[in-house]
């Protein structure tokens, strides 16, 4: 049995390949990419783009443990709807994903769910930094990363013998970059709006200080590592200078440091608040400036569900926000409809050099590949109504914002898991 996307704009950097086409599928896989293809079943996507489905290589799914906030199935449907169709789960759940038991619970659970989960183990038995995991058990279970996210490893000595091992293994260290000791007892950014507030801040130094620590530990072990959710103006230019250095660094961001600012915070209301912090203009146009010059190679949403009662408190809440349904839109809205990035960049962003860095199959619509596709309207616009999202939660610092750029149809496997 085959089908055959007809007469879309076909967008895969990977490939080289753009431009009006058709793709055909058979048995999951792309069989085709071309002109005037036939099969079994038609799918008209006249005025739509096909790119590779997107990878989020930055996800919250709470299961196990926290599955009042989000499960595997639903994340995984709140996946589909964005057009993300390979995720990388984080380990801070509970129990922590920190030994091969809690590995293939979440890869069990999730062979029949809307979209490739991949798993994140800790790089310490529970995010505790006391003692380290058994990376050996951690591969041979189906971690394809490595990282104690929501927390930094405090203990540098584990995190430098993750890092030197981690690559063979196979697997890709992912680094929540934080200095505790700075960080403590803040909620929001440091700086003019905590201080309007009379909120304690967290001040930029803590990110920039977990950044430096992390390619200080690359340079010196000739070791890759990849930065989390950068979103300070010293940061990304610690990284740029790491890169002209030849350090084996990698970083991301998320939507939220590139469009909204620290001034969100002045409604008082926890939707607005995560970790790290939104910031000051400043920082979100050196994040825009990353993307642009090629030193945030990645754009992962963090999607970290909590439910309303969590959230009802603005300064008692714990923090992050949902934006796998979102994230393609703000991308469109904030970085191509702007001329910052082309959409081809975007999709580069957004599932090519994410594919890459995690060493997974994804990223391409090349014959033989998997056949994960999403078809995107560029032009469509949309209001972002928490209650029409997929996901159990509805924290989204985009709520009620007219976003460019919508998700037509997402496919899995030659599935359609979403339209």
């Amino acid at each position: 049995m085959s089908f055959v996307i007809k007469n879309a704009t076909v967008v895969s950097p990977a490939d080289g390949c753009s431009g009006r086409m058709d793709i055909k599928i058979e048995n999951g896989k792309i069989a085709a990419v071309g002109e005037n293809l036939s099969g079994d079943t038609e799918i008209n996507a006249e005025g739509l783009y096909a790119i590779p489905g997107l990878v989020d290589m930055h996800v919250h799914l709470r299961d196990p443990g926290q599955t009042a906030k989000e499960d595997i199935f639903t994340g995984c449907c709140a996946a589909a709807a964005g057009g993300v169709t390979s995720l990388l789960a984080m380990p801070n759940t509970n129990p922590t994903i920190d030994c091969g038991e809690v590995v293939r619970y979440v890869r069990e659970k999730a062979k029949d769910a809307k979209a490739r989960v991949y798993v994140a183990a800790s790089i310490t038995k529970g995010l505790q930094s006391k003692e380290p995991t058994d990376l050996a058990e951690l591969k041979e279970a189906g971690a394809v990363g490595l990282s104690d996210d929501g927390r930094p490893v405090v203990n540098t000595a584990f995190l430098r013998d993750a890092m030197k091992r981690a690559p063979q293994y196979g697997m890709t260290v992912v680094a929540h970059c934080e200095d505790l000791f700075l960080a403590e007892g803040g909620k929001i950014n440091e700086g003019e709006i905590s201080a309007q507030l009379g909120v304690k801040g967290i001040p930029a130094a803590a990110e920039d200080c977990g950044t430096a620590r992390e390619i200080a530990l690359a340079a010196a072990e000739d070791v890759p590592i990849h930065i989390c959710h950068v979103s300070t103006a010293t940061s990304v230019a610690l990284i740029r200078d790491a890169k002209r250095r030849g350090v084996k660094v990698t970083a991301e961001t998320a939507p939220h440091y590139f469009s909204l600012t620290e001034k969100e915070l002045l409604r008082r209301d926890a939707d607005y608040r995560m970790n790290p912090p939104l910031r000051t203009e400043k920082d979100v146009q050196a994040i825009i400036e990353g993307l642009r010059d090629g030193t945030l190679d990645a754009i992962a949403t963090d999607h970290a569900p909590h439910t309303p009662a969590e959230k009802a408190d603005f300064e008692k809440a714990p923090n992050g926000s949902v934006g796998m349904e979102s994230s393609l839109a703000v991308g469109i809205t904030y970085l191509v409809k702007t001329g910052i990035l082309t959409f081809d960049e975007l999709v580069e962003k957004m599932s090519v050099n994410p594919a890459r860095i995690l060493g997974i199959d994804a990223g391409t619509l090349r014959v033989g590949a998997n056949a994960d596709i999403a078809l995107v309207d560029l032009n469509e616009e949309w209001t972002v109504d928490p209650d029409k999202l997929h996901g159990k939660s509805k924290n989204t610092p985009f709520k009620g914002m007219t976003l460019t750029g919508k998700v037509k149809k997402t496919i899995l496997g030659g599935k359609i898991v979403f339209e």
